[in-house]
């Protein structure tokens, strides 16, 4: 992941010979052209500029040091806790084609391998495929799915599935809902059902989570998704899909820098068990090109 990026950078480290204004300008270029936004890669620049005044640097990997220790506060880990004692949902959110579906599925398998009783709730009402392809999930991982007609009210599936996730002692529900939505009122009043089915329901505030499903190659795209979705309803983390390709982790700095969402989970490949909790560190080693993951 982020080979291209982070091999531009060590590329441009490694042939400067002096740190002038040709060079902050080629930084500033490729920081942008990694989809960290311009704002993003001026504030780089210049703080670059400043250390490169006081400090003596010798080699293209301190510059890469200096440009992660400058991007280590943008962006950061969220690692949820689930007790087992009480009853859990995850509210999964995202557009459609984002891997929304295919993420639920992995988390719920990696969750039940952790000994949680898992139960999916198809709330993705609005596409009969969506519904399907949940149950087809549910079956092959070995959980149970709550779920209604193609059409049917998502807040309606959701209190089902609640009230059924009581009575057999499950403790999380992972709830799958819409992404086709036209534009951010109609996103908005959906989910503000949701949400109020989910509160009336004596789900503490400390269990409910909401999580937003990114395809890691989208670049840009992917920060304006964030930003529409934390308007209407709050995000509290991310998981992020196809990050085992070429992931453009720019965008991901903007969200962490911009919107202050953390980064949950990260699908790494096509099988249930391919999804593991993000690593900032990792991240960030990639993406400078300390690394060659």
């Amino acid at each position: 992941m982020f080979k291209k990026f982070g091999a531009k950078l060590k590329i441009l480290f490694k042939s400067t010979k002096k740190m002038d204004d040709s060079f902050f300008e080629d930084l500033e270029d490729i920081l942008v052209e990694g989809d960290l936004g311009a704002s993003i890669a001026m504030n780089i620049s210049d703080q670059l500029r400043e250390i490169s005044k006081n400090e003596k640097l010798q080699s293209e990997e301190d510059l890469q040091n200096i440009v992660k220790r400058l991007l280590e506060d943008k962006i950061q880990e969220y690692k949820p806790e689930i007790p087992r004692d009480e009853l859990s949902i995850f509210l999964v959110l995202g557009v459609n084609g984002v891997g929304k579906t295919t993420s639920i599925a992995k988390l719920a398998y990696d969750l039940k391998n952790d000994n949680y009783k898992v139960l999916l709730a198809a709330a993705d009402t609005f596409r009969a495929a969506a519904i399907d392809q949940l149950e087809l999930h549910a079956e092959r991982i070995g959980v149970r799915l709550v779920k209604q007609n193609n059409g049917a009210d998502p807040g309606a599936v959701i209190y089902d599935a609640i009230t059924s996730a009581k009575a057999k002692g499950e403790n999380i529900i992972l709830a799958d809902t819409a992404g086709r939505m036209h534009n951010k009122e109609n996103l908005l009043r959906e989910l503000k059902k949701i949400d109020k089915v989910i509160k009336s329901r004596g789900i503490s505030e400390s269990n409910y989570k909401k999580f937003l499903v990114i395809d890691s190659t989208t670049g840009q795209n992917g920060y304006s998704q964030a930003q529409l979705f934390n308007e209407a309803i709050g995000i509290d983390g991310l998981i992020l899909s196809k990050y085992d390709s070429a992931a453009k982790g720019g965008a991901l700095i903007q969200i962490g820098d911009k919107l202050h969402i953390p980064i949950a989970y990260v699908g790494i490949g096509e099988h249930y068990g391919d999804i593991k909790p993000f690593e900032k560190e990792e991240f960030l080693n990639a993406l400078v090109g300390l690394s060659d993951k």
